[in-house]
């Protein structure tokens, strides 16, 4: 079953191995166990809903906590501490695009809120009902799931907003076919969630980040129905699926999308290279990046993220002599590691892969041994697990992103991470963060940075001190001109620092559109926009 406080199934484990619980407590100190919440005391602690009755509204409190919490930090906090806060009113389960329509009409009727609900992976409080005085409503697309049509010789594929991405894939790769769409979150994550938070998936240099593959599909708005047919390319004024991507459930909400979909490559691969030190790393890569071979992945670390995934990886033995194999040929502690997907063809492959090695052979890169990126490729999902056993071990975690041209990949690199580890200076407390570059184009790179401290005692300290953290790393980004959000989405967390980003007459626009599509103010105020009243 699927935690309810936490990621993923709860009869997944990942423990912290031995030696990297050592690395952590020497890098920021033990953390302290804090005391679980348990579900019933949180379950019978939240007030009766709002709503009137609907037949189709769901009102127990325990289906309204499940839906009223993404997997950001305060998030965590909320629900780990059993203080969850405003949870929606009534949860609601639509089977079709005119139970949706009745639903956002019953809206109206009853005054009420109203949130998207995919599958609630939103890290950035895109989920969260406010606490207006309004009741809230959520409408869940799980049962808007499935592949509707097949276009095989167009290669376009229809599915439910609500299909999960295993779902996805599983149908597809049936048919010999694959979306290529895999985000950290691909588990429990929805296609109508990928294209309403403008997603990106880790193997998107290849296959395409989530608005080269959205073709055409339905909104279902409290205005009408907008329907985007997937033409393969059109001159006919400007493209309206723009306009949804990245929308985040404020024009209204996705119900089914035409994704472009591509046969199962022959072959895929993960090699895998490690640098010396940063700057050749990140040389290495802007090379690749120009190169413009069929790469599907990209994936650069900083000398401090190499360092933290070796040690949180466990098997010692093993690492140690991969250790000793990368020093005996010149990438010793400063090292970088570089992890590459390739897919296609077999002969494609291989002569990519040789591109690659002349390249690599140039900045003195060192290609270690195939299981390395075996073994990432067989657990690339189950990292999220390893933050249900930080924070039962007394860690906070937390990510950030941003995009930014190559003239400010490598200043902001080696600004953000350290400006981080001081951020807790002045209570006396040490952050560990750590950076990679997650996407990579001929014109720039995204930049994922990792930062982890300790639980405090009480949780509004963790939280006082996690939003210092926040408001640091997302200013550093604002001022060297980066993106405030390349997959996260902006939801409640980030709507401050969008206007930076789309000056005062884009943020106008945006609020024109959503008044066009919702002229009420009913969908999920507060998020993208920073409305909330």
């Amino acid at each position: 079953m699927r935690r309810w406080n936490g990621w993923g199934d709860d009869s997944i484990s990942d423990p912290v191995p031995a030696t990297g619980a050592a690395t952590l407590a020497r890098l920021v100190g033990e953390g302290t166990p804090p005391p679980p919440a348990a579900l019933a005391d949180v379950v019978a602690a939240i007030p009766p809903g709002r709503l009137p009755a609907h037949p189709s509204v769901v009102i127990d409190a325990e289906t309204r906590l499940r839906h009223g919490r993404g997997q950001s930090l305060p998030d965590w906090l909320a629900l780990r501490t059993g203080r969850p806060g405003a949870v929606p009113d009534g949860v609601a389960f639509p089977a079709d695009g005119a139970e949706v329509r009745d639903l956002l009409a019953y809206a109206e009727v009853a005054g009420a809120r109203v949130i998207p609900y995919g599958g609630g992976t939103s890290v950035v409080g895109g989920v969260t009902p406010g606490d207006d005085g309004a009741p809230w409503l959520t409408i869940s697309l799980a049962r808007l799931a499935g592949m509707r049509r097949l276009d095989a010789d167009g290669l376009l594929a229809t599915f439910g907003a609500g299909t999960v991405g295993p779902d996805v894939e599983a149908v597809l790769r049936a048919r010999g076919l694959t979306l290529g769409h895999f985000p950290q979150s691909f588990e429990y994550s929805t296609v109508g969630g990928w294209v309403a938070t403008r997603s990106s998936g880790q193997q998107s240099v290849g296959f395409g980040r989530i608005e080269a593959l959205f073709a055409g599909g339905t909104l279902e708005a409290p205005a009408g129905t907008l329907e985007m047919p997937p033409h393969p390319a059109s001159a006919a004024g400007p493209d309206l699926r723009q306009l949804v991507l990245g929308s985040e459930g404020r024009l209204g909400i996705v119900t089914e999308a035409v994704l472009r979909v591509a046969p199962l490559p022959a072959v895929e691969i993960f090699p895998t290279f490690f640098l010396p030190d940063w700057e050749r790393a990140l040389a290495f890569t802007r090379a690749l990046a120009r190169a413009r071979l069929p790469i599907t992945m990209i994936r650069t670390s900083t000398p401090a993220e190499t360092y933290t995934n070796l040690a949180l990886a466990g098997h010692e033995t093993v690492l140690r002599a991969l250790r000793r194999y990368l020093a005996a040929r010149g990438a010793g502690p400063g090292r970088c590691m570089v992890l590459l997907g390739l897919a296609g063809p077999r002969r494609l492959v291989l002569v990519t892969l040789a591109a690659i090695a002349g390249i690599a052979h140039d900045f003195g890169a060192v290609r270690a041994p195939g299981r390395l990126g075996r073994q990432w490729q067989a657990g690339r999902f189950r990292t999220p697990y390893l933050r249900n056993a930080l924070w039962d071990a007394g860690y906070a975690v937390d990510t950030l992103e941003t995009a930014v041209p190559w003239s400010s990949v490598d200043l902001l690199a080696r600004e953000l991470a350290p400006a981080l580890r001081a951020g807790l200076a002045a209570d006396g407390e040490r952050v560990h963060a750590f950076t990679h570059l997650s996407h990579v184009y001929p014109t720039g790179s995204s930049l994922y940075t990792t930062f982890l401290f300790r639980l405090a005692d009480d949780p509004d300290v963790t939280l006082a001190r996690w939003r210092r953290l926040k408001a640091l790393a997302s200013e550093a980004i604002v001022r060297r001109g980066g993106t405030i959000s390349h997959q996260h989405g902006v939801g409640t967390d980030h709507a401050p620092y969008l206007p930076a980003e789309k000056g005062i007459l884009g943020m106008e626009v945006l609020a024109d559109v959503a008044r066009r599509f919702d002229p009420a103010g009913r969908m999920h105020p507060g998020v993208l926009l920073g409305d909330a009243s």
